[in-house]
């Protein structure tokens, strides 16, 4: 075999290598995402089908219950509410009125269970997403008044 053929073998055999990594690799962080929504997207249609991902806006006054160890409780964004079991325990933080991000999946139409729960930790911080989606919630919510 020539000495050009033999180089061409080998990048072409190390581009093919490179291609199944990168090809492996996106499909696996494609696997693992977690889209982030407000309950609103939720009503509309933007939540992710028979996949997981995560619902930020605040627990909804009067709505935490416990029932053994599942807890049930309602994420908002003060326009919208959905209703979240979850089973385990809860952080120290996760408080009635508080911030919080819920990693969901739906189970049926309306029901979501909840396979992780992380309690907003300091009053002055808030993502950026949970805050931009809350104040497009509170604007839409004042100009539907009457």
């Amino acid at each position: 075999m020539k000495r050009w053929k033999k180089r061409a073998a080998i990048i072409g055999g190390g581009l093919a290598a490179l291609g199944i990594a990168a090809a492996l690799v996106l499909n696996a962080l494609n696997s693992n995402i977690a889209l982030y929504v407000t309950p609103s997207d939720v009503f509309a249609g933007k939540a992710p089908k028979l996949q997981a991902f995560r619902i930020g806006g605040l627990v909804k006054e009067g709505s935490l219950r416990r029932d053994n160890l599942t807890v049930h409780f309602v994420m908002t964004d003060m326009v919208k509410d959905i209703p979240v079991a979850y089973t385990g325990i809860l952080p120290d933080l996760f408080k009635e009125g508080k911030g919080a991000v819920v990693q969901v999946k739906q189970v049926t139409e309306g029901e979501y269970v909840a396979t992780e729960v992380l309690a907003k930790h300091d009053e002055n911080y808030m993502p950026p997403e949970a805050k931009d989606a809350l104040d497009k919630a509170q604007k839409s919510q004042e100009a539907n008044k009457p």
